[in-house]
């Protein structure tokens, strides 16, 4: 069966799976299915996952859980997916407990595809957290740990189109003293108390005697009283998030146990009661969680970080290839300059270009690899290395490897633009505008 046939077929059977859509996503409402996992339910049920293409996107989204990069939040990526290959973007983020995760994909007017967001935590293995797809391309949750989470962007198949991403942090509570942010907080998780014999188990705000302490979030009041340590106390339960959060060191109490709140309520007055009598007036908030005691409250009223930064790359660029112009350039995993090293790239190698981010390219190498590189190390191939004339037919594959895919075939006698060189191959620009890699001709 020839290519043409085979792409025609399998565009019949996406159709058929694009009509069953709503179907599919009905259906994975009572079966818990995530839209990713329903669509590829569906490829199964079409036989796609038969064909080279169908077996490639489902190992390009297993792929993206073990092999992503790695990026600081907050971020912002512009992409690109081609619909000549399965792709998956993934991308590993670190997140402490009590921070809102904030996720938003926008396509570009001109893609019409459908596309698929997943999170999920790594420790100890993959585990979904949340997802979404082209209804609706966003979703926000709470880190529930410190843990390392991943998101994958995956694409239907045969679709080519481009995404801006935006992953960033947030707060998951209000900020429990009234009028002030975290630059109030003059002394955090874990720091030295009665010289060393204890850690203390929040944070301390500062702010003015008599500065309402408020609710950081919708519950209950569970308890109110007076300690040696903590002066005048109140407990807020959180039933939404499974925890308890503690105010102490109030000058008054303006609640009662079993009073319903919500979220900016005033529950007391900061002061300095307890064992805090020789230190200025401030909260300290704590949070509690069941089984697990203490936790560091901090990435909950932590506000939000700075924008993302936009690219700096030009966007023209994307789903382009570009050449090595540079005697080396870094392929990293991560955005930055110290970024763990992916691979050395030597100069002339063609890289095609699947995202931009800040001053750095996100690129395909010809084995396959994803990574960064510095936009200043690379240069477009519209500037040629040199035309050559291919004196037999001569077959374009689809990658620089015995058994690629063939793309096209060049006749006897016709010209060739090339655009870079890697191992035994050469990237090359036919006289009709294919683009593909070829065996280097001999040298004359």
């Amino acid at each position: 069966m020839s290519a043409i046939h085979l792409s025609f077929r399998l565009l019949l059977l996406l159709l058929l799976v694009t009509a069953c859509g709503k179907e599919q996503t009905l259906r994975a409402v009572f079966q818990k299915s995530t839209p990713h996992e329903a669509y590829a339910r569906s490829l199964r049920q079409a036989g796609l996952n038969d064909t080279a293409l169908g077996r490639d996107w489902l190992a390009a989204a297993d792929r993206a859980l073990r092999d992503s990069l790695v990026v600081t939040l907050p971020f912002q990526e512009t992409g690109f997916f081609r619909a000549d290959r399965a792709m998956a973007a993934s991308y590993r983020y670190a997140v402490r407990a009590g921070e809102t995760v904030r996720v938003r994909l926008t396509l570009d007017k001109a893609t019409q595809a459908r596309v698929f967001l997943d999170a999920f935590e790594l420790t100890p293995g993959p585990h979904a957290l949340t997802s979404a797809d082209t209804a609706a391309l966003a979703f926000s949750y709470v880190a529930q740990d410190n843990r390392q989470h991943l998101l994958r962007v995956q694409p239907e198949l045969l679709r080519t189109g481009r995404f801006t991403l935006r992953i960033e942090r947030g707060p998951s509570l209000g900020f429990p003293v009234l009028g002030k942010s975290d630059a109030a907080v003059g002394s955090f998780w874990g720091a030295d108390r009665d010289r060393g014999a204890r850690r203390h188990e929040g944070v301390d705000i500062f702010a003015k005697r008599g500065t309402p302490a408020i609710a950081a979030v919708s519950g209950f009041i569970t308890r109110t009283g007076e300690t040696p340590l903590g002066g005048k106390v109140v407990w807020l339960a959180d039933t939404k998030h499974g925890q308890h959060l503690y105010y102490a060191h109030l000058d008054r109490q303006l609640v009662w146990a079993g009073q319903q709140v919500r979220v900016g309520d005033t529950l007391g007055l900061v002061g300095n009661t307890g064992n805090a009598r020789t230190t200025s007036p401030h909260l300290h908030f704590g949070i509690y969680r069941s089984g697990q005691g203490a936790i560091d409250p901090f990435p909950f009223i932590r506000k939000a970080g700075l924008a993302p930064e936009a690219p700096r790359t030009s966007p023209a660029r994307l789903g382009q290839w570009v050449r090595v112009q540079s005697r080396r350039a870094d392929l990293r995993r991560s955005p930055v300059a110290s970024g763990q090293l992916v691979a050395g790239i030597s100069r002339n190698t063609p890289l095609l270009v699947v995202g931009s981010q800040g001053r750095w390219f996100r690129v395909e190498d010809p084995n396959g690899r994803l990574g960064y590189v510095e936009a200043k190390a690379v240069a477009p191939t519209t500037d040629i290395l040199r035309r050559e004339l291919v004196a037999a037919a001569t077959d374009l594959y689809l990658g620089p490897q015995a058994g690629a895919a063939a793309v096209d075939t060049l006749p006897a006698q016709s010209r060739v633009a090339v655009l870079g060189e890697y191992g035994r191959y050469q990237l090359v620009r036919s006289a009709t505008g294919r683009v593909g890699w070829m065996a280097k001709l001999p040298k004359a």
